[in-house]
């Protein structure tokens, strides 16, 4: 991984080679094998993943009760990425009071992947404020991105549901 391709994530929108070498000194890239999870909803999360190489698939538990008692873990396939758009993943549980992470991530091919450590994120955003609160501004947009698009899908969700109630 070289600072051109990090310099493609939206999260080191704005800064420069140096500022980006910060982050990438303390960044270990990682082989995950296809079908394997490298996030597991529920788990504390220390870091943050960019997707380098490969596709992946996101998904979420769809933990509802059942009439008989029991309840129902299935999981839903959220959406499918590729490395191509430069996805990052781990940033819900940077900001969870938890650290809890929101979904799974599963490797639909093998994937070539750079982590960054919690820690050394907001200790490198901590000794340099001015890259700090890029970052942290950058994160906030893709956050709140994400926020969005929830919304809409929440929206879609139950508009579909009362239309079918109204039948």
């Amino acid at each position: 991984m070289d600072i051109n391709e990090l310099k493609q994530f939206e999260i080191f929108k704005n800064l420069n080679d140096k500022e980006v070498s910060l982050f990438k000194e303390k960044m270990k890239k990682i082989t995950i094998p296809e079908g394997e999870n490298f996030i597991v909803e529920g788990e504390v999360g220390d870091s943050i993943y960019l997707l380098l190489k490969g596709s992946v698939r996101i998904n979420q538990a769809l933990t509802l009760s059942m009439h008989k008692g029991g309840l129902d873990n299935r999981e839903k396939a959220i959406i499918n990425l590729s490395a191509n758009i430069k996805p990052l993943f781990g940033e819900m549980s940077l900001f969870d009071k938890d650290d809890r992470r929101s979904a799974s991530v599963n490797a639909i091919t093998e994937c070539q992947l750079s982590q960054l450590m919690k820690d050394d994120l907001f200790s490198i955003c901590d000794k340099n404020t001015d890259i700090g609160y890029r970052v942290m501004k950058n994160l906030a947009k893709i956050l709140s991105r994400k926020v969005l698009e929830t919304n809409q899908n929440v929206l879609k969700l139950t508009t579909a549901f009362s239309l079918v109630l109204e039948r």
